[in-house]
């Protein structure tokens, strides 16, 4: 069975925690089961009001202010990055993924999974724009492998 955490508009939940509970408690009686947790990386909608509260939030430096280029060395102990074969400087700026908006640079966001419970950009959004990303599946263990990436520890 998959189970697919989200944010809903006007209210947060924790990635893991109302919604998995409520999915834990419906499905005791089936204790054969494999239960499978999804998460995705997250994104942030067009609902953004640019308060950058989200962007400081974040202990990957995986938010950048629309507009703005992002690198794999901010926030990282990264000083080289290995892409489709080809090994880059870490530092070397990334073309932003938004103009228009605050963005989440998706290869950076590890949901906060080893840092926080919950993902702190959903956490402190005024407007509840920072909401999960569908086109991005990934199981805690990539997350942590992710953060393992990023971090080295």
């Amino acid at each position: 069975m998959i189970f697919n955490a989200f944010l809903t508009k006007g209210k947060k939940h924790s990635v893991v925690g109302d919604l998995l509970q409520s999915f834990i408690s419906i499905n005791l009686d089936r204790p054969k089961q494999n239960i499978i947790l999804l998460t995705m990386a997250l994104r942030i909608t067009d609902a953004c009001i640019n308060c950058g509260a989200c962007e400081v939030e974040c202990p990957n430096t995986a938010i950048y202010e629309g507009g703005m280029e992002w690198q794999w060395s901010k926030g990282t102990q990264l000083k080289t990055v290995t892409l489709n074969g080809e090994t880059l400087d870490a530092t070397i700026p990334q073309a932003p993924y938004a103009h228009d908006a605050f963005y989440i640079v998706t290869e950076k966001c590890t949901e906060c999974v080893g840092f926080h419970e919950e993902p702190q950009c959903a956490a402190v959004c005024p407007v509840d724009c920072c909401v999960l990303d569908l086109d991005q599946p990934e199981d805690k263990e990539k997350l942590l492998e992710k953060k393992q990436f990023l971090h080295g520890a």
